[in-house]
């Protein structure tokens, strides 16, 4: 993986490094308690319906939110996607019994729809979101529910300094934007909230609606 000009590298590299030297953990931590609302929120929707659901999450990291949506009674397949080679190495030893593949998000073709697609701290990292949310859609099934979470957006002020901190580009949405995106998606029941904030931190920008 090659280094952008003027030291900065692609968000692939920045996770595969992070993987190897441990930094996966810290965000698992880090954004626990937030991916605690959205899965709280959208596992209610795609259990509702009495039978069992398929369930995706992008830019899985090491799988631990694979893992946790695997662990409800009714996830009948949960499958992770991510970029970064260490972290679905990482995943793989972690877990064999859910499905991992090392992909482009925009390239990736599945036989799969899903019930349930989840995304953390990753749609930002694409060059057009937008698309990203497009994408994302089309793997859903009917009544089925994408979440996300994002840190980075435009009311976040802190997180504005991150693209040159981290020298890694990320694509600055505000919250309605990201709102739209859902709608010119396609998706339908569309909520936007702030999870798990507390003192000095505004919370994660979560955005969920249906197919």
């Amino acid at each position: 993986m090659a280094e952008d000009g003027g030291g900065w590298r692609s968000a692939p590299e920045v996770f595969h490094e992070w993987a190897l030297i441990g930094k996966d953990e810290g965000m698992e931590k880090g954004h626990a308690a937030a991916v605690e609302e959205m899965l709280s929120h959208a596992l209610a929707i795609a259990s509702s319906r009495g039978n069992t659901f398929t369930a995706l999450d992008v830019g899985c990291g090491n799988g631990w939110v694979v893992r946790k949506m695997a662990r409800h009674p009714h996830c009948s397949l949960a499958v992770g996607i991510d970029a970064a080679p260490s972290m679905i190495d990482k995943a793989k030893k972690l877990d064999s019994e859910n499905q991992y593949h090392l992909v482009d998000i925009m390239q990736w073709t599945t036989e799969h729809s899903f019930d349930l697609i989840h995304s953390m701290e990753t749609m930002y990292y694409l060059e057009d979101p937008v698309k990203g949310i497009q994408r994302l859609s089309e793997w859903l099934k009917k009544d089925g529910v994408l979440v996300i979470g994002v840190d980075h957006y435009a009311e976040n002020a802190q997180s504005l300094v991150w693209p040159e901190k981290v020298r890694t580009r990320m694509t600055t949405l505000s919250e309605s934007q990201w709102i739209d995106s859902f709608s010119t998606a396609g998706l339908s029941d569309v909520k936007s909230w702030r999870a798990a904030p507390k003192e000095g931190w505004p919370g994660t920008l979560v955005i969920a609606g249906r197919k």
